[in-house]
């Protein structure tokens, strides 16, 4: 009786384990189709922020942008554009910027000119995938 709770329990760690394994490998996916939006003149914020998204779920990321700088987010999921809405929003959740207001765009550029802490949220567009890895990058010209 014991064993085949050992059993059972073992069975669903390594199901598990697995399901992880692969999302991670998505993830990954994602993010070298998504750094495909950015030229050599960006650096990378040396970050991926990533999220697992179902459905109607939004992801939070939380960023400083440093005045004088151009920025560029790039947002991703799945492996075509269109499969993402992203949008920044300052600290008090005003919308600076959405890709619904551009057909979708992958990437987008910003220029600041003072330091400013923005909160990028992602949604899936829910029209063609119910769930997926979201990938924001996020470069700068120095």
């Amino acid at each position: 009786m014991i064993y085949r709770k050992i059993l059972s329990l073992s069975f669903f760690a390594l199901i598990f384990i697995g399901f992880q394994s692969v999302s991670l490998a998505q993830c990954d996916t994602i993010a070298n189709i998504c750094s495909n939006n950015f030229t050599k003149e960006y650096l990378s914020d040396g970050q991926e922020y990533r999220a697992l998204l179902v459905d109607e779920q939004t992801a939070e990321f939380h960023l400083t942008l440093y005045g004088g700088s151009i920025y560029r987010f790039g947002a991703c999921s799945g492996l075509e554009n269109g499969n993402i809405i992203f949008r920044v929003k300052d600290q008090e959740y005003n919308e600076l910027f959405s890709n619904q207001n551009h057909q979708l765009a992958p990437y987008w550029d910003f220029k600041t000119e003072s330091t400013l802490d923005v909160i990028v949220e992602a949604n899936l567009n829910l029209e063609k995938v119910n769930s997926g890895c979201a990938v924001l990058l996020v470069g700068f010209k120095p």
